[in-house]
């Protein structure tokens, strides 16, 4: 029986058992369940964004991967995911098993907050431990068997993202005793994803006629891409703003910034593609956003709105850079997860380290009191921001690897797809199910393999291997044949 009683303003008050009495506002508590709500929604916003990026082939195994991730983690955090990242008796590396099947996880005060109980904190954590392995799973598109993918989910979860949680954000762990600033995820959500990513790209090699124009496409629904944003633009209020887990000024200033943030973001980044094709392009500005609030995503509490500007103009510049990153090195990142989120995690961490400020941070009336940024002339801070951006890049590249090498020695868990499934489509392959009807039709009437989308249509030029980036010389070259072309034309019409 959970000994809680209220008093007379209708706050909650939990009677511990050693004789204290905490006092829990219902105010925080509604707050940071609708926050949980908010970062839920943002689940099958990944899936759509994703989805809308692909080959319409490919288009429903990721929406299907992020439910599946949901239901995944979600039993993998009641199992012991928490007890691993939120344990109060953890070391400084992981926690115990002491929250096992969430026994024991009530009314007292969280690890978090002792303005939230520990139930309701676990709750709110559970959505950022689930949208993690959505974004780095997204390196399967298009080549990557779907089975072994929930079994990846389940591993990468318990022994890359609970560490990495509890060293960020559980009070012994040696990233938050050392005293790193990271208020909703730059680490343990946006870098140890988008590195993860990275590795999963490499050891599924390019996909089938990587660097030739049957990967040159343009993404088939630029309306999903646009619904994800919606879906995480909305849902990242809850992510940043829930983080204060309170209803205070700070989760006001959080909200400010992360709007601000993604609409610089957007901004920059559609504005550097325009320079280069004149075209205002909807899937530049949605790329842009997402990278803006992935950057702001770990100075959300502590930085002011002026220095909320400056994280969107450079995750939305840095982060478009970035993109070309796979054509120098040769990896095949389809969805830019690597630029977009280890590259803006990375981004935000750092600029957290220059321009977090104590007095932003003291907006929750100074419950968790830091020294600051170099704003504040606390220098030392960066060094522990690149501590932490290098201690999670690097432990997420080597221990995803690990695991996926592990994988494919165990009969049925490679998870690269045959050469067939891949020109067949994962839907077709995987699941047998299509995102739109049509596509079994085409099937049906005996119609190829290879969709119209394989190839650019329409006298669409797409862009190059799959990613986002325009093939700027593509476009050039075909302005400069059709010009031609109408000019040949014209000479014949007057010789005639």
């Amino acid at each position: 029986m959970v000994n809680i009683t209220y008093d007379a303003s209708e706050s909650i008050e939990y009677n511990d058992p050693s004789g204290t009495t905490d006092v829990y506002s219902p105010g925080d508590i509604a707050w940071v369940l609708t926050s949980t709500a908010l970062v839920w929604i943002m689940i099958p916003g990944v899936g759509f964004f994703y989805s809308g990026l692909l080959r319409r082939k490919n288009a429903l195994s990721m929406i299907w991967a992020s439910m599946m991730t949901l239901a995944v983690v979600s039993f993998q955090w009641f199992f012991w995911g928490y007890s691993l990242a939120f344990s109060d008796t953890a070391s400084a590396y992981i926690g115990d098993l002491r929250y096992f099947g969430l026994k024991g996880v009530l009314a007292q005060p969280s690890i978090g907050s002792v303005r939230v109980p520990a139930l309701v904190f676990c709750v709110f954590q559970l959505m950022f431990a689930a949208i993690t392995p959505i974004l780095a799973i997204g390196a399967i598109a298009e080549r990557g068997r779907l089975g072994p993918i929930m079994v990846f989910v389940f591993i990468w979860s318990t022994i890359v993202y609970d560490p990495i949680a509890c060293w960020t954000w559980n009070s012994n762990g040696w990233s938050f005793v050392l005293g790193g600033l990271d208020f909703a995820g730059g680490t343990p959500v946006h870098i140890s994803s988008g590195t993860a990513a990275l590795a999963i790209s490499i050891y599924l090699g390019k996909r089938r006629g990587y660097g030739t124009e049957r990967l040159a496409y343009k993404p088939h629904n630029t309306t999903y891409v646009v619904l994800g944003t919606v879906f995480l633009w909305f849902g990242w209020f809850g992510f940043n703003g829930g983080s204060a887990l309170a209803a205070n000024l700070r989760a006001t200033q959080a909200c400010i910034v992360t709007n601000l943030a993604a609409s610089v973001g957007g901004l920059t980044w559609m504005l550097w593609d325009y320079r280069l094709e004149k075209k205002w392009s909807a899937v530049g500005f949605c790329s842009g956003a997402i990278s803006g609030l992935v950057a702001i995503t770990p100075g959300s509490g502590y930085v002011g709105s002026p220095a909320a500007v400056l994280f969107g103009v450079m995750a939305g510049t840095l982060c478009n850079f970035a993109t070309q990153l796979k054509f120098i090195f040769g990896y095949d990142d389809c969805l830019d997860i690597f630029a977009s989120h280890a590259i803006g995690g990375v981004i935000g961490n750092v600029l957290t380290g220059l321009f977090a400020q104590a007095s932003v941070a003291g907006f929750d009336g100074n419950l968790a009191p830091i020294a600051g940024g170099w704003l504040d002339h606390h220098y030392v801070q960066l060094g522990y921001q690149i501590a932490d951006s290098v201690a999670g890049m690097s432990y997420s590249f080597v221990v995803t690897t690990i695991i996926l090498w592990v994988m494919h020695f165990v009969p049925g868990l490679r998870l690269r797809a045959s050469e067939e499934a891949e020109i067949l489509g994962i839907d077709d392959a995987e699941m047998g199910e299509f995102a739109y009807d049509y596509v079994g039709i085409d099937l049906g009437n005996g119609g190829a393999h290879e969709y119209q989308d394989d190839t650019h249509s329409h006298g669409a030029l797409p862009p190059a291997a799959g990613g986002r980036e325009p093939r700027h010389v593509a476009v050039h070259e075909a302005r400069h044949e059709s010009s031609s072309d109408v000019e040949h034309e014209k000479q014949a019409a007057q010789a005639a």
